[in-house]
């Protein structure tokens, strides 16, 4: 019992309960992450894993997630289904400013977003889309655990020079991007 009870003594002895974490620098931001992407729109939610590279001041999305914006402009799952696979991979650069946050050790990121433009085509034709993103809150590079976390707002979704009516927005939210 004795032996038991000193074994047990010296294990809470050997505890570190002085944890100091590495402060975040706007230089560990770069780099090549692999992130899990949830889209919504009303009841309709998708996940998928995604990447994509941060760079010194934007995010560069080489296969940009634009199925539920299709799906948004053509109604109809097999047209729009053709029109996914025809569009193929969509690039798309989301401009950010960043600073660092020490008391919570964080990078701050404020999204700029462009409006990405788009040619849907369905029926011969080439629907020209543009779609407005805002931000919907800061992104953080988050020095605990070195993970990046954004979102972005699909507000607005024009087909040929008008706008959608009604529209529902398009959440891209990105809850844990991880560097690869």
């Amino acid at each position: 019992m004795a032996v038991l009870v000193a074994l047990v003594g010296l294990s809470l002895v050997s505890c570190n309960d002085d944890y100091e974490p590495i402060p975040v620098k706007l230089e560990d931001v770069p780099g090549n992450y692999k992130a899990k992407l949830i889209t919504t729109q009303g009841n309709k939610k998708t996940e998928k894993i995604t990447d994509f590279e941060a760079k010194k001041d934007t995010i560069k999305f080489d296969d940009f997630q634009v199925e539920r914006i299709v799906k948004t402009v053509i109604a109809d799952p097999v047209k729009a289904e053709a029109a996914i696979v025809a569009i193929g991979k969509v690039k798309y650069n989301l401009n950010y400013t960043s600073k660092i946050d020490t008391q919570n050790n964080v990078v701050e990121l404020t999204f700029a977003p462009k409006v990405l433009e788009l040619n849907i085509p369905v029926d011969g034709t080439n629907k020209n889309t543009k779609v407005t993103f805002k931000d919907n809150q800061r992104g953080f590079y988050v020095g605990q655990d070195w993970s990046l976390r954004f979102g972005l707002i699909a507000e607005k979704i024009e087909v040929d020079g008008v706008q959608l009516t009604p529209y529902e927005v398009i959440k891209y939210d990105f809850p844990y991007c991880l560097k690869k």
